[in-house]
């Protein structure tokens, strides 16, 4: 395939499958979806009291740039805060629209992506991982509700 869209580093990157499946005992997990294309990346996520990954799974129904994105993420996330994410994500954002540099190590993979800088309704496909897994800090840190057998 000679698509710079589909380059052999995406395609090895989506076939790799980094933290592929479901995380069992996770502390949270997320959903995000674009409505677009119907592409769907559900997180787990184990984060420590201070707020840094401690493991991560997705669950990836999604075109191969989502897929090889929740791979990059599957291989490097464990250790990231919730800043690192966000920084991560305007990071890739940035490098998407202003065919900028991309993000340093751990997350250099993400060059491989330079050939969706054309393909502006392919950036959220690339973004949509990262999506999850800050929903899933979102929700991290949304309180409980206060019912029966808590403790005040």
């Amino acid at each position: 395939m000679s698509d710079p869209l589909y380059r052999k580093e995406i395609l090895r990157l989506a076939a790799d499958a980094h933290g592929a499946g479901r995380l069992s005992g996770a502390h949270v997990s997320a959903t995000a979806h674009n409505p677009t294309c119907g592409d769907r990346v559900t997180v787990d996520l184990s984060v420590d009291a201070g707020g840094r990954v401690t493991a991560i799974a997705h669950d990836t129904k999604a075109c191969v740039l989502a897929q090889a994105s929740a791979s990059i993420l599957g291989q490097s996330l464990k250790g990231a805060s919730r800043e690192e994410v966000e920084k991560l994500a305007n990071d890739i954002a940035t490098m998407m629209v202003t065919k900028g540099a991309p993000p340093p190590p751990p997350f250099d993979a993400y060059s491989a992506f330079d050939g969706a800088v054309e393909h502006r309704t392919r950036h959220r496909c690339v973004l949509l991982p990262l999506e999850a897994v800050l929903a899933a800090f979102e929700e991290s840190e949304t309180p409980e509700p206060r019912g029966v057998g808590t403790e005040a």
